[in-house]
């Protein structure tokens, strides 16, 4: 490192390596960290190498879905499927089979929040209303018009942003509200009453193998499937309906492709072990809880700040840290990225932290996944080895 970095941190000491690796040092906010004592011989073995089309295959995805409903305590008028191409493939499926009905609003304050703006405006070439924030901060919400369908990522995986609740979401709003809740199911309350469609992935808060997204569709916007084509093409895995209908078999468990069942084994298993925890109140306290002692932390360190800075909308999963502006004076983007890099892989090699970097479209900084499959000890002993890794790589 630069002795422009080395100098622009003061004169802190030099912290020793510490002693004390967390005993599970994945901190990836995707494909994320497998629940506790997760084993490969935990997984049901018995529909591998069966159709998906099979009595046990269709009954294995049924019980994915019925679980997923109970734990995320879906009520029972809405759909749940299992679809292809992660949460991404679920959320573009959604808005390209709905969305045009109607005025659009898109919502957009980090990296995956624009890719949905990119899809809107400049694929399907709809004449949206775009509201956006910087990374770290959050639209005005009360400005929303929920006359408009609403398109929003419920948690911002990339800059560690999420929606403080669904209390801005109108109940008798006229459009469909569109929400990508992949890094916030299974550890932040999703208003089921205010959400007309709900995507996410259960590689993210579950630890599940990546490859499969899950769409959720309140009835108004199975209404809206049934009344509404839009006017562009439609690829076969986006295709929900059939002469006007919902294809009821694609919220039964008969995927639109092949899915791969060792996936939805291990995602089973996942559920059942969040099941034992006590449910959805159960996982919503660990993530906080390791989120809590990730603050505790940066409270008492001077080098690094949240990226969010209001704790309202702050998440608790995907916490996004940034390095305080004393620390970076003068230092460019580059500069930055390149102090990011260095803390990165000196924590892997240590055994001490995988995958921390901040995403590669956000500002430079860190990033630790704080979901409920992350142990709160595991949380609290990486700070010291943060702390290392910053004063190590600015030595350098």
């Amino acid at each position: 490192m630069t002795n422009d970095i080395a100098g622009a941190a003061g004169a802190t000491a030099h912290p020793q390596k510490p002693g004390i690796r967390p005993k599970r040092p994945h901190f990836s906010s995707g494909p994320c960290a497998k629940p506790p004592g997760w084993s490969p011989e935990h997984l049901a073995l018995g529909s591998l190498g069966r159709s998906h089309r099979s009595k046990q295959g269709k009954a294995r995805l049924g019980y994915a879905i019925e679980l997923t409903r109970k734990i995320l305590e879906v009520p029972a008028t809405h759909r749940i499927g299992i679809v292809p191409a992660s949460d991404t493939g679920a959320m573009e499926m959604a808005m390209w089979s709905m969305l045009g009905a109607r005025p659009v609003t898109m919502l957009a304050w980090e990296s995956f929040g624009e890719g949905w703006v990119t899809d809107v405006v400049k694929q399907l070439k709809l004449d949206a209303t775009v509201l956006k924030a910087p990374y770290g901060e959050i639209v005005d919400l009360s400005a929303v018009d929920f006359a408009t369908d609403v398109v929003f990522t419920w948690n911002g995986t990339t800059s560690g942003v999420r929606v403080p609740d669904g209390d801005w979401i109108a109940a008798d709003r006229a459009g469909l509200t569109f929400a990508d809740a992949t890094s916030a199911v299974f550890a932040q309350p999703v208003d089921w009453d205010k959400v007309d469609v709900a995507t996410f992935s259960w590689q993210k808060v579950l630890g599940g193998e990546g490859g499969h997204g899950v769409l959720i569709l309140s009835p108004r916007a199975v209404e809206r499937l049934e009344s509404y084509s839009p006017p562009w093409p439609l690829p076969k895995i986006f295709r929900m309906t059939k002469s006007g209908k919902l294809i009821e078999g694609i919220f039964k468990g008969e995927t639109i492709n092949t899915p791969s069942m060792l996936a939805v084994e291990d995602y089973v298993w996942a559920l059942e072990w969040a099941q034992g925890l006590g449910g959805l109140p159960a996982l919503i306290a660990r993530a906080d809880a390791n989120a809590a002692a990730l603050d505790e932390w940066v409270a008492r360190t001077p080098w690094v700040a949240h990226l969010a800075a209001d704790p309202a909308t702050r998440s608790n999963t995907s916490v996004c840290l940034k390095f305080a502006d004393d620390v970076v004076a003068g230092l460019d983007e580059a500069g930055q990225a390149a102090l990011v890099k260095e803390m990165a892989g000196l924590l892997e090699i240590e055994g001490a932290a995988f995958d921390v970097a901040s995403y590669r479209d956000a500002p430079p900084g860190l990033r630790v996944w704080c979901g409920a499959t992350v142990e709160t000890e595991d949380v609290e002993r990486l700070g010291p080895w943060l702390d290392w890794a910053f004063h190590e790589a600015r030595s350098r």
